[in-house]
């Protein structure tokens, strides 16, 4: 298991000899520890992608493609090794970090495939003195900060598109799972990326170390998901020297449930939607908004089955809720559900951290919450479902627009001209219409508002890490 930093295709200790302590989410108890690297290392990983950029840039498509799919082949032969990782640094149950590995894999598949349809234009100037040819070329170096929530897909989803392009990278993964990006890095150096292509520093330093990053010249492109605060400071520091951004900031998914809607597949939509990844996703159902005739029955149901779901160590197989990812994701949580539940908010199951070890808490629906409450305004990042009544269309679109964030929104109606109705209306990057399930590596992933700038995913995530150059030419 790679426990240092990557750098021009050589593993070395932090510049200083620090090191992160990596805790097993379910016991709380210590991993490993991995190297911390320093704004040293950061800018050396800079120089090593920048020194691999030209060659790599030149490198035929079908070549870079190779690549790329040789690391999806080997991340599908290392599956069980790989989503038993992410169990011991994430904490999510082992079928959720096998279904994380199966969505990352494809992400180098997808872009294996497309990294030969990068494609410029050429047309004939609107006045007919020149023809106007348009060439994509790669952006150059850069800079991935990915979250801890999914380690794998995330860093996937920016690599994969980034190689195909012709960039070379430097990621810089959460500290609290560094492990899988140490991995993938391995295997992407396995399956023929040249060194230096790819670089993986993770530290604690983020602020100082990214910051260096992106004020060196040669870095080129940051791309970044994680919380809207976090990206509101990486955006200013992005601009003093006019770097080009992508943003997957935070979400407050809204999920409408309409009386016409089918029930069962609605409750079977709110546990992927609410449960993937125990909550903690920033596409996660956030705000249960049910019309009025449906909303007791809806609630009960969505209790039971969530009462249902085995809690404890992801680890275990048969246990499909595992512990959030650190102490402080708890007491977030627990805070939360305690004010709703003041604020008037009947607790339908869960409510209450568990005793013993690790970040557990249990899976909850909060009814009759308020429409002013405090938890839906913020994003939960937990196993807790809070359900709003409504009454009409205008009312529920009203509800699911009041937030400054727009990833997704989740609607389940039986009339399709008003889901198509609502699809326009809400103010999302992504709407799931009766469907609990978004994310997809060939669609373009990505919010609006304060939940981001930019796509990931689709043949637009390959173009986030081009330049167009236009050429003025006659012949």
């Amino acid at each position: 298991m790679a426990e240092d930093l990557f750098i021009g295709g050589e593993w070395r200790p932090a510049s200083d000899g620090a090191r992160i302590t990596v805790l097993d989410p379910a016991t709380a108890e210590t991993l490993t520890t991995v190297a911390n690297g320093t704004v040293e290392d950061g800018l050396a990983a800079v120089g090593a992608a920048a020194a691999a950029l030209p060659a790599w840039a030149a490198t035929a498509p079908r070549q870079r493609a190779d690549v790329l799919l040789r690391a999806f082949q080997l991340m599908h032969e290392r599956s069980e090794e790989l989503a038993t990782l992410i169990v011991r640094e994430n904490g999510k149950a082992l079928p959720d970090a096998r279904a994380e590995l199966n969505y990352a894999a494809e992400f180098f598949r997808w872009y294996a495939e497309e990294a030969v349809r990068v494609a410029g234009t050429v047309q004939t100037a609107p006045g007919g003195a020149n023809r106007i040819l348009v060439l994509r070329q790669p952006i150059g170096v850069s800079v991935l900060v990915t979250p801890w929530n999914f380690p794998a897909a995330m860093a996937t989803r920016k690599i994969g598109p980034a190689l195909a392009a012709g960039c070379t990278v430097v990621l810089k993964p959460a500290s609290e799972t560094p492990l899988t990006a140490l991995a993938i890095a391995e295997i992407l150096a396995e399956a023929g990326a040249p060194a230096g292509t790819v670089n993986v520093v993770p530290s604690t330093r983020s602020g100082a170390v990214v910051s260096a990053m992106l004020d060196d010249p040669r870095v080129r492109k940051l791309s970044f998901t994680g919380s809207t605060e976090v990206g509101r400071k990486l955006l200013a520091a992005a601009a003093e020297s006019v770097v080009s951004t992508s943003m997957e900031l935070g979400g407050n998914a809204p999920f409408l449930v309409f009386d016409d809607a089918d029930l069962d597949a609605a409750l079977d939509g709110a546990m992927i939607a609410k449960m993937r990844n125990g909550g903690q996703a920033c596409t996660a159902a956030n705000r249960f908004f049910v019309q009025r005739g449906v909303a007791e029955e809806f609630g009960r149901r969505l209790a039971e089955r969530m009462s249902a779901l085995r809690a404890g160590p992801g680890i275990d197989p048969s246990v499909e809720l595992g512990p959030l990812v650190n102490a402080a994701a708890v007491d977030k949580v627990s805070e939360l559900v305690d004010e709703t539940v003041a604020a008037g908010a009947r607790v339908l199951t869960g409510g209450k951290r568990p005793d013993g070890p690790g970040f557990h808490y249990p899976a909850t629906v909060l009814a009759d919450v308020p429409a002013g409450a405090a938890i839906l305004a913020e994003e939960i990042f937990g196993p807790v479902a809070p359900v709003v009544v409504f009454d009409d269309e205008a009312e529920a679109i009203g509800l699911a627009n009041d937030t400054e964030h727009g990833l997704v929104s989740y609607v389940y109606t039986g009339d399709l001209a008003r889901g198509l109705r609502l699809a326009e209306a809400l103010e999302s990057g992504m709407v799931g219409l009766n469907r609990g399930l978004v994310s997809e590596p060939a669609a373009p992933f990505g919010g609006v508002k304060q939940s981001g700038l930019g796509r990931e995913g689709g043949h637009e995530g390959l173009l986030e890490y081009t330049e167009s150059k236009y050429v003025a030419v006659t012949w």
